[in-house]
């Protein structure tokens, strides 16, 4: 596409739907990873110049893989081992592409005709294949697939325990789903939750398969705790997809803010 075709298209009118959560204290997150903060070291007032004006500053504490977030390849090993035998440097996020790419949502909770999932269920092989045929949309090489589940309705609620499900469980793919997912060679995956996966009740964030299939076998980045609502209940399941992680060098995450962009 030509540089005019793009800019035509935003001439006609795009609508852009914001698939990230915003970052406040004390929300919803792992308990392996350190916790928002934000505060004012400066407020105005406390430096006022000669002409009356004043600035006032921010500080914010985090860990990378809190709120909606990018999973970078360094961030799981698997035997002591990284994405094809390579380094923390050199899978650290910064060496992640900003991602403008197709993106697909497979609305799983619709082609079951429920809400949301159960805690702690799993999402199917056939589950999958289940919505790619209900919804008539194709997986490619190289697409984003985003995976609803409906149990950001959780995070909306500000029912920060039973999102996190570290004894009731969280819906998911697991080792198969995710096994599916690298076949069709995607580049990304993603999900309305706190870890991409299934995760079984009573077991918390012990283990986490599909982040071995995904990261460490295929080479596929994983973004999480995404909002998938506006997308679902406007039935848009295929857009532009838009991430661009912080060039945190070395790190092993990011926050981000997704986009999905389609013509108004």
């Amino acid at each position: 596409m030509t540089t005019q075709a793009l800019l035509d298209a935003v001439a006609g009118g795009l609508r852009v739907v914001d698939l990230g959560r915003m970052l406040t204290v004390g929300m919803p997150q792992s308990p392996n990873h350190p916790a928002y903060w934000h505060a004012h070291p400066r407020r105005h007032g406390d430096m006022v110049r000669a002409d009356g004006g004043s600035a006032a500053n921010d500080m914010i504490s985090m860990g990378t893989h809190v709120g909606t977030h990018v999973d970078a390849l360094s961030h799981v090993s698997q035997d002591g081992r990284l994405h094809q035998d390579r380094s923390m440097v050199e899978l650290g996020v910064h060496t992640i592409t900003p991602m403008v790419r197709r993106g697909v949502l497979l609305d799983v909770p619709a082609t079951l005709g429920v809400d949301r999932l159960e805690a702690g269920q799993e999402i199917t092989v056939a589950d999958l294949e289940a919505t790619v045929a209900r919804q008539g949309v194709a997986i490619g090489a190289g697409d984003v697939v985003l995976v609803r589940s409906g149990w950001g309705q959780h995070f909306d609620a500000g029912d920060g325990d039973t999102f996190r499900g570290l004894t009731t469980g969280v819906p998911g793919v697991s080792t198969a789903g995710a096994t599916w997912l690298a076949d069709h060679g995607v580049h990304a995956v993603g999900a309305d939750t706190i870890a991409f996966e299934m995760l079984s009740p009573g077991a918390g964030h012990g283990l986490l398969p599909a982040h071995r299939v995904l990261l460490v076998e295929h080479g596929i980045y994983i973004v999480e705790t995404m909002a998938l609502e506006e997308l679902a209940q406007a039935a848009i399941h295929e857009f532009l997809f838009v991430l661009s992680p912080l060039p945190l060098f070395g790190a092993t995450g990011s926050p981000v803010r997704p986009l999905a962009v389609v013509g108004a």
